[in-house]
């Protein structure tokens, strides 16, 4: 029995069979962007804002390794010599060392006092329903509003009969007093916005008030404590109204008094090159507590907007 074997099928002749092409989809049409010339304008803003703060912080810092001749004859040149001398003598023969010790002690006491009472006012007034609520909440805002000069000469008779004029507690004391209406103002907000059912449970587990307050909602309110403590920071660093009225010790001035004497101290001469680099020196821990803290400062900022 013979079996027949079916052909395979002959391949199609080139050109025999035509594949019609595929035609690419045509690409859609990219948006046109709006507000091209509002964000240009608003860049170019910015970068003109940006030049005019940097360009006097590096002129102060460039000056102050210059000698006197060098600041008047040509100052905005790059010096020559890099006179290091001028730290040192702002630092020993101005007493800038004694001036720095006193504000470190006085801003850091106020600074821990502040963020502490601060945040316990603001956690009772955010968390809790008590008759008086709103009024005291509204009485720290006017705080904020209240002008410290027209306080000066009755502050100035409370701490007197206090015992505590010319004193570094004193100082803080007032600092502290100065500082806590914006502190609960910012901080009342912000506590408003972390969830209750953390401290529901912290409840239900047999925390009391004070346990969870300071293990659970404060760790949670560190983007705000963080953001409050560069404000207040910068603030009583650079506060010199208060320590002048209330601080006319030559032993226990601060780092604002201190530069006005040594811009004073030598007379008609002026110790130029030193106030600079004195200037410098205040302004340092300033900018170097913003440069490390400056995400924090944005998120304690935005966190409620988010929330």
């Amino acid at each position: 029995m013979k079996t027949t074997e079916t052909p395979a099928p002959l391949p199609a002749e080139s050109g025999a069979t035509v594949s019609k092409a595929e035609t690419p989809a045509p690409r859609p049409a990219r948006p046109k962007k709006e507000g091209g010339v509002l964000n240009v304008f608003s860049h170019g803003v910015l970068v003109i804002w940006a030049i005019m703060v940097v360009t006097p912080l590096l002129w102060a810092v460039m000056t102050s390794f210059k000698d006197d001749s060098s600041i008047f004859g040509s100052p905005w040149s790059l010096p020559h010599t890099l006179h290091f001398d001028n730290w040192s003598r702002a630092w020993t023969q101005a007493n800038m060392s004694d001036y720095f010790l006193n504000t470190v002690l006085v801003v850091g006491g106020s600074l821990i006092g502040t963020l502490v009472l601060g945040s316990m006012a603001a956690y009772v007034l955010a968390r809790f329903d008590f008759p008086g609520n709103r009024f005291i909440y509204y009485l720290f805002i006017g705080g904020m509003s209240f002008p410290i000069m027209l306080a000066l000469v009755p502050l100035f008779y409370v701490v007197n009969n206090m015992g505590l004029l010319n004193t570094i507690h004193g100082l803080i004391l007032v600092y502290i007093a100065y500082s806590l209406p914006f502190t609960v103002f910012f901080l009342t907000a912000f506590f408003r916005t972390l969830p209750t059912s953390v401290a529901e449970a912290a409840f239900v587990d047999g925390a009391s008030h004070t346990r969870t307050f300071f293990q659970i909602m404060l760790p949670m309110a560190k983007p705000g404590l963080i953001s409050v403590g560069i404000f207040n920071f910068l603030g009583q660093w650079n506060q010199y109204m208060l320590p002048t009225v209330l601080n006319t010790d030559p032993d226990k001035r601060v780092l604002t008094q201190g530069l006005v004497q040594l811009a004073v101290s030598q007379g008609y001469k002026g110790d130029w090159s030193g106030l600079f680099a004195g200037l410098v020196m205040a302004m340092l821990p300033v900018l170097g507590a913003y440069i490390v803290f400056q995400r924090q400062v944005v998120q304690g900022l935005t966190a409620g907007a988010l929330k």
